[in-house]
């Protein structure tokens, strides 16, 4: 201690520990520690962000296949601007008047379309962002409950593959998995990854929640040499992904990339974008209109800025970016305006982990909503903020082999699909509530959104029924 004394009070670098010597050090240490108490002893169930306890404590509940109800009345402030309140309806549905959601076909125009039922999967991670044991669980966990597994920007691996789970290959800026040696985009590599059936479709990656506007990022101690194979870059080099694709500066040349890798694969084909500047996607329909109706994209992923699995510069984080809310309202309204909602199918992201926010997607015009931070709780994520640090405590994201013995994927995938079940089961609960017979039936007129006086005003109020917008080409043959 006389030592740690001497130091600090020669030290310059910190008025704390000069004016304090070896007592100012606890600064540090509490400073370190105060995120934790805070979760566990100090914070009520409704304030923590990005996920407060109540939010958490459902994932568990759901994934270890325990009771969701509770007692005594909701926490939920409702009152509280921004939040939605389904309208039940006078004359619910019936166990017996049920009926399942009808499949969604992706890709009609293609050799190979992908046909599902599931409208709740599991949203782009990549394996190194994630550790083997957490894609592999994530893999046979897909595979039980019948959803897909996107595998993120970086690269199919065999822990994707683990189980026969439908997967969707994220092609993001750097092409991690199907470059060739200058870094281009392969269609040799393309074709080996079409030719296997467990690959559905592919979602090239223009932008994420976590990050808007700038590309992937992997820090070096996270790069092992089978990451480093599976992507084509240097072991133990940071990963750091372009702030988009070279090739890609414009609404035609986007359809080009979307063409050419539908034409060498001959499967779906669609993008990933965060909204912010709008006009380029009325720009994209109208480009679509001109090419033919063939050319457009099959899906498009809105991701929210309210996004986060990976790591990420704070100010991008924080400021970033359109929030799901605003959006996915905006999207799904431009693609009726221009005659393109049915062609197009849309997939909601970001920061919807319960039954009420995948309600709301699906209500505001969704097709599919997925998530990836709902199934790492599911596979024992605590919320601890070290994603990016390779120090993971449950050993979802970190390659110490130490931390990893932690997850159990066989234990884990059984929590994945119950997490799955559970919210299917729930979402379905809130439909029936609302007097339709399955998720998908969920509309606009069914939902309020509580205003800053309190009162609440119907979602189809705030985003009624767009008109449809003659296309160039329409309005010149009239």
């Amino acid at each position: 201690m006389a030592v740690i004394y001497v130091l600090d009070i020669r030290q310059s670098q910190s008025a704390v520990r000069r004016n304090y010597p070896v007592i100012g050090r606890f600064r540090y240490l509490f400073e370190h520690l105060g995120e934790f108490f805070r979760q566990y002893f100090f914070a009520m169930d409704r304030e923590e962000l990005p996920f407060n306890r109540a939010q958490r404590s459902w994932v568990y509940r759901a994934a270890k296949g325990v009771t969701t109800n509770v007692a005594f009345g909701s926490t939920r402030s409702m009152l509280t601007p921004g939040e939605p309140h389904f309208l039940n309806s006078a004359f619910a549905i019936l166990d017996e008047e049920t009926s399942e959601s009808p499949p969604l076909v992706f890709g009609p125009f293609c050799p190979t379309p992908y046909t599902t039922r599931s409208y709740f999967n599991i949203s782009g991670m990549s394996y190194g962002a994630l550790s083997k044991p957490a894609v592999t669980a994530l893999s046979r966990g897909a595979a039980m409950a019948g959803c897909w597994l996107n595998t993120g920007e970086g690269g199919l691996s065999p822990h994707h593959l683990a189980a026969d789970a439908d997967i969707i290959f994220q092609i993001g800026t750097a092409k991690y998995g199907v470059r060739d040696n200058k870094g281009q985009l392969s269609d040799t590599r393309l074709r080996e990854l079409a030719a296997m059936p467990q690959v559905r479709m592919f979602e090239l990656k223009l932008s994420q929640g976590a990050k808007p506007g700038k590309g992937g990022i992997l820090p070096g101690d996270k790069v092992t040499s089978e990451i480093a194979a599976i992507r084509g870059i240097p072991v133990g080099q940071a990963s750091i992904s372009p702030n988009r694709h070279p090739e890609i500066s414009s609404a035609d040349d986007l359809l080009d990339m979307l063409i050419h890798i539908r034409s060498i694969t001959g499967k779906p084909v669609g993008f990933k974008a965060v909204l912010g500047q709008t006009e380029w996607i009325a720009d994209l329909c109208e480009r679509i209109h001109v090419r033919g109706i063939e050319s457009a994209p099959d899906f498009i992923t809105v991701d929210g800025a309210d996004g986060g699995t990976g790591a990420s510069p704070q100010p991008l984080m924080d400021f970033v970016g359109l929030p799901l809310r605003e959006s996915l309202p905006y999207l799904v309204d431009e693609l009726i305006r221009r005659d393109l909602r049915d062609r197009i199918k849309i997939i909601a992201s970001g920061k919807q982990i319960t039954p009420g926010h995948v309600a709301l997607s699906l209500a505001t015009g969704a097709d599919v909503v997925t998530t990836a931070r709902g199934f790492m709780f599911a596979l024992g994520c605590i919320q601890a903020l070290q994603c990016h640090k390779n120090t993971c405590p449950t050993g979802v994201t970190t390659h110490n082999l130490r931390l990893q013995k932690g997850l159990d994927p066989a234990d884990k995938s059984v929590r994945v699909a119950s997490y799955h079940r559970q919210m299917i089961h729930d979402v379905e609960m809130i439909a029936h509530a609302c007097g339709v017979p399955h998720a998908r039936e969920l509309k606009r007129h069914h939902v309020r959104l509580v205003m800053h006086n309190g009162q609440s005003t119907s979602l189809a109020a705030l985003h009624p029924e767009p008109v449809k917008i003659l296309s160039a080409q329409e309005t010149h043959s009239l």
